[in-house]
């Protein structure tokens, strides 16, 4: 399957809403679209961006995205990056894209020297919780993950 990763666009936002409504109803959670589109344009584009977003491009359209942001832990002492969302349509599934998008990750949190990557999956999803303890990520309770940088 070839596809390109990179930073949302503006123009993606409509079909990024969509997205975000499929992953919501995967992980079994309300979602509405409304006023979406406004605020995730103030959160990804403004002059400090509240959160950042990678999509993943294939054939002229949006088939997946990650989204993430900065924050200080108090037990790492320093700047962690948190993962907000991962979403794959299914059909781009068992590609490899979900680890190319780790390791974009990885690669972004290196070179804003963050300990680690955290982020949470419903404990129902065991196939994303396969992919993760398979990437070498480590699972807590909370089914809060690590992945050290």
């Amino acid at each position: 399957m070839e596809y390109t990763i990179r930073n949302c666009e503006i123009t993606d936002l409509p079909k990024l809403i969509i997205l975000c409504q499929k992953h919501a109803e995967y992980e079994k959670a309300d979602y509405s679209p409304e006023g979406k589109e406004k605020s995730l344009k103030e959160a990804f584009f403004s002059l400090q961006p509240k959160q950042f977003c990678l999509v993943v491009a294939a054939h002229q359209d949006i088939v997946g995205y990650l989204t993430y942001n900065f924050t200080y832990s108090t037990w790492y002492a320093g700047d962690i990056i948190y993962m907000d969302c991962l979403f794959l349509e299914e059909e781009t599934r068992n590609y490899g894209i979900g680890e190319v998008l780790i390791d974009k990750l990885k690669e972004i949190g290196k070179e804003k020297n963050c300990n680690n990557i955290q982020w949470r999956t419903p404990q129902f999803n065991e196939r994303a919780i396969k992919f993760y303890n398979r990437i070498g990520a480590k699972g807590k309770e909370k089914i809060c993950f690590f992945l050290d940088l």
